[in-house]
């Protein structure tokens, strides 16, 4: 039986166009999708085993954390700390970055990761998944601190993302296209789906949580209604509006058929500059969409290019299909903000 090209195969294939290659990137991506294969069965045992509910703590972002959410933490960190390719990691679940232990071996990179989007779907079995980003470490060998994982997007080396859905799906990109690849139970083998995915580059979808919308800015609210104006409102043309409430699975729509996803700074917090976090979703997402031929922004500028300043730092998103993206900044040039 030909079960396809797994992701090992189209790594080491991908590998070998390098000659200077070490190979530290390859195993660190198997070290990497050996944890997210334990949280995907975790994630569907989490009906039978006790894994669901909160976990009676709050993390650093002062969020209530799920069972899931520590459960899935931990695995990427066992998964990572001991095999010497990483000289730190950061996840949004931890304060601090993780220290390497005394006695194992640092690497050459660093991981940024959000051990499980979308968490707060869990208990109603919606898609959730795993972000992660993958920077050179400043000083290899070293033990990382804060302001070695303060890089721009555009320094990624890689970065990907895990949907946990009705099939586990693992998407990626080294800054030459996005693949896809699907995980087989029967082989345990994440299989080669798509290469070189493309996000269409118009679009008639949109993604923002409506419920938020007295407390957009001007910018926003507008787009919005022209949106809803249809065909006969400036935009032209009919939208349909769609959310989840993961990150990762409105991305993950938006990156097969096309579409926006919004999730502006809004009124609701003025003194929080936006909800979602710069290094653990924005930039990831941000270089998977620009691989795909779309685009990402805070609304107005492009988010690889925007500085890191905190290892938590929150900024607006608005990605997907870069004619729509683009809109949105126009709008944002004629109705600025709050």
């Amino acid at each position: 039986m030909d079960i396809g090209t797994t992701l090992t195969h189209f790594l080491l294939e991908e590998e070998r166009k390098y000659h200077d290659a070490s190979g530290d990137f390859t195993r660190l991506m198997s070290d990497l999708t050996t944890a997210i294969r334990t949280i995907s069965s975790a994630v569907n045992r989490a009906g039978i085993e006790d894994v669901l509910g909160q976990a009676g703590a709050t993390n650093v972002q002062g969020e209530d954390q799920k069972k899931l959410d520590v459960l899935a933490n931990d695995l990427i960190l066992q998964s990572m700390e001991a095999m010497g390719h990483v000289a730190g990691l950061a996840s949004e679940e931890m304060e601090a970055p993780y220290a390497i232990p005394t006695g194992y071996p640092k690497g050459k990179y660093l991981l940024v990761f959000d051990p499980l989007d979308g968490s707060s779907n869990i208990d109603v079995n919606i898609s959730v998944g795993t972000i992660f980003s993958i920077l050179k470490a400043p000083r290899p060998g070293v033990d990382a601190t804060v302001e070695d994982f303060l890089q721009a997007g555009a320094e990624q080396v890689a970065a990907g993302y895990t949907v946990y859905g009705g099939s586990t799906q693992f998407i990626y990109s080294t800054g030459q296209g996005v693949h896809a690849f699907t995980l087989d139970p029967h082989v345990g083998e994440f299989i080669l789906a798509n290469q070189d995915l493309k996000i269409p580059q118009e679009t008639t979808e949109y993604a923002i949580n409506a419920s938020n919308r007295r407390f957009w800015e001007p910018a926003i609210q507008q787009y919005v209604q022209d949106c809803e104006e249809g065909k006969d409102g400036p935009c032209g043309k009919n939208f349909n509006m769609r959310w989840v409430g993961s990150m990762v699975a409105d991305f993950h729509r938006i990156l097969m058929r096309g579409g926006v996803f919004l999730y502006p700074r809004d009124l609701k917090k003025p003194e929080q500059p936006g909800k979602l976090r710069l290094l653990y979703e924005a930039n990831p997402m941000g270089f998977l969409a620009e691989q795909a031929g779309g685009a990402c922004t805070d609304g107005v500028r492009r988010m690889l290019d925007i500085q890191p300043e905190s290892l938590h730092q929150r900024v607006p998103v608005v990605i997907g299909s870069k004619a729509e993206v683009e809109r949105v900044k126009e709008y944002y040039e004629r109705f600025g903000t709050a």
